[in-house]
């Protein structure tokens, strides 16, 4: 099942406030950037983000619990965010944006 765009659109609202973030149209599901960085995606409808290090440590911080996800079939396990809480879905994808190394630059 794809992705409709009406979700597409309502997780880019809640992630309005952060800066650089975009996505990618890949075959019927999205891919999530910060600053150029995967951090996640957008699969049956559900935002799912690389549980780094960072992300784990936050949530923890705050007696969360990580809901682990498989996007598809073959995939690792990522982290299914609760897309209604905006302060906290954009405080994980900063983390895990920190947690990236840089985009290496071909020459």
């Amino acid at each position: 099942m794809a992705s409709s765009k009406e979700f597409l659109n309502f997780v880019m609202d809640q992630l309005s406030p952060l800066d650089g973030v975009s996505c990618r149209a890949m075959m019927g599901e999205y891919v999530l950037y910060c600053r150029g960085k995967v951090v996640g995606g957008i699969y049956d409808d559900r935002l799912l983000l690389k549980p780094t290090p960072g992300a784990l440590k936050l949530l923890a911080e705050i007696s969360r619990t990580a809901e682990m996800q498989i996007p598809y079939e073959g995939a690792k396990e990522m982290l299914a965010a609760d897309v209604d809480d905006r302060e906290l879905t954009c405080r994980l994808i900063e983390a895990i944006a920190a947690d990236l190394p840089e985009r290496k630059r071909s020459r």
